[in-house]
């Protein structure tokens, strides 16, 4: 039996800058962290031994002054860095810079359209409603932007005004072509001679991990798919595992492994060939990974003949 490590998997550029930088600020005092700082809970409870300790946003309202708040790779809405200048907190952002340039470009574009009376614009986010990115795009509009995840929202646009569209940056590149064909569709059905303006602002390092990953999982006779059961990343990529490999698992840790110890004995006792994936979402630290990795190990050796 071999067992495998996809190389592709694991923390993205901006979960894994944030991540640095929380290790760096916490060696200089206090920290808290709005919210949680990657959709992994291993992870979190790693950094909050560590001393970090998360916040929701009425927790922020209510933090003494010169209190040092981490921003994590999501982006907030201009709402919070308001709150945090009232109240004297000092922030330290580690915003993504594909996040950063998103958000700066839609307010651009709101800033640029908004006073158009004849014809008021509508900047439409494809997300995930209540997405900790999305919350933090839609505060670049004053929270006008309208969000919708598939072409069955289309009834929440008006045709017969100008259509801006932007993507929330890990969303998938065949799902936002849908939405701009069917846009389009719609305003030809309407007959209408509005403009729509398609940024297809989705992170590409993130989008490309889709045919790694379904590769790997072609090349494999079982995979664990290790993901956060928060990370809507890591649902989604599950998914595309499981499209080219059916005996695709997913587990949040090395004990849900347990669960499938029956099945994983039964397959090495009939394939000594067997191979074994072990992958994960832009927010699944390597880690745990390589514990998942060193249970199966185990597992590999308590199969063993004596």
């Amino acid at each position: 039996m071999s067992i495998d490590i996809d190389i592709n998997s694991g923390f993205c550029f901006g979960v894994t800058r944030a991540i640095t930088t929380a290790e760096s600020e916490l060696s200089k005092g206090s920290l808290y962290c709005l919210g949680d700082i990657v959709h992994n809970g291993q992870e979190v409870a790693r950094l909050e031994k560590l001393g970090l300790q998360t916040i929701d946003n009425d927790d922020l309202r209510t933090l003494p002054s010169h209190s040092r708040v981490l921003l994590r790779a999501h982006g907030e809405p201009p709402s919070t860095y308001w709150i945090a200048e009232r109240r004297g907190i000092e922030i330290i952002d580690a915003t993504c810079p594909v996040v950063r340039k998103l958000q700066e470009r839609i307010r651009a574009c709101y800033e640029l359209h908004r006073t158009d009376e004849a014809l008021p614009p509508q900047i439409v986010i494809y997300g995930k409603p209540g997405h900790a990115e999305v919350i933090g795009l839609q505060g670049q509009t004053n929270n006008t932007a309208i969000v919708i995840e598939s072409v069955d929202q289309l009834d929440r646009l008006d045709f017969s005004r100008p259509i801006y569209l932007f993507s929330q940056t890990t969303k998938s590149v065949e799902g936002f072509k849908a939405l701009v064909e069917a846009i389009s569709s719609q305003i030809i059905n309407h007959k209408s001679q509005i403009a729509l303006e398609a940024h297809d602002t989705i992170c590409r390092n993130v989008a490309n991990r889709v045919a790694q990953l379904q590769d790997f999982a072609r090349a494999n006779d079982i995979v664990f798919f290790v993901g956060g059961t928060k990370s809507s990343n890591a649902r989604v990529l599950y998914k595309n595992c499981v499209e080219v490999n059916p005996n695709t698992i997913f587990i949040s840790s090395p004990d849900e492994i347990t669960n499938h110890e029956s099945k994983i004995i039964n397959h090495i006792s009939t394939n000594p060939d067997l191979k074994i994936g072990i992958c994960g979402a832009t927010s699944t630290p390597l880690w745990l990974m390589e514990q998942c990795r060193d249970r199966l190990i185990d597992l590999q050796a308590s199969a063993m003949p004596e």
